[in-house]
């Protein structure tokens, strides 16, 4: 990750074909949306809110304190790009289900981060998710009351010791 500014990043989605929703050109496109100026590795988790302990679903910042228990934490915002670019071997998310309002997607990941705002109307991150085998990264907008399901699934740093 890392060594691209803004504007590649875009010219890099679109080359892939990525498709944006206006929540996540809006992120893309903020002022405070920073990308690191050298590239580095970092290590992954994905994990479902069940699995971090939540089998009736929790508020994320139930869920990010859970996570930081756990020795994992918060990815820069702009992992969400990097990742989508790479991970283009997502499955399919499940057809054949309504258009879902205030809730993760069928199939949809979510890489947890910081949000840039606290405007309620600002869009707090981004989720990827491949339908109809397009590629897809999307805005979101969630507010600290919103209860996440136990299934949805959630990116992480892992932190190591050493």
């Amino acid at each position: 990750m890392g060594g691209m500014t803004p504007p590649r990043l875009l010219e890099a989605l679109a080359r892939l074909g990525v498709r944006l929703n206006d929540a996540a050109l809006t992120l893309l496109n903020s002022p405070h949306f920073r990308c690191s100026e050298r590239r580095r590795e970092l290590s992954t988790v994905e994990l479902s809110v069940r699995e971090l302990g939540f089998p009736d679903g929790a508020k994320i910042p139930d869920i990010y304190a859970k996570a930081a228990a756990a020795g994992l934490s918060l990815p820069p915002l702009e992992l969400a790009p990097h990742l989508r670019l790479l991970h283009v071997d997502q499955p399919e998310g499940p057809l054949g289900f309504p258009a879902t309002r205030h809730c993760a997607p069928p199939g949809a990941i979510t890489v947890a981060s910081a949000p840039l705002s606290e405007d309620e109307d600002f869009p707090k991150g981004f989720y990827l998710r491949k339908i109809e085998g397009v590629l897809w990264l999307r805005g979101y907008t969630s507010g600290p009351e919103h209860l996440w399901s136990p299934g949805d699934r959630l990116v992480f740093l892992e932190t190591h010791a050493g």
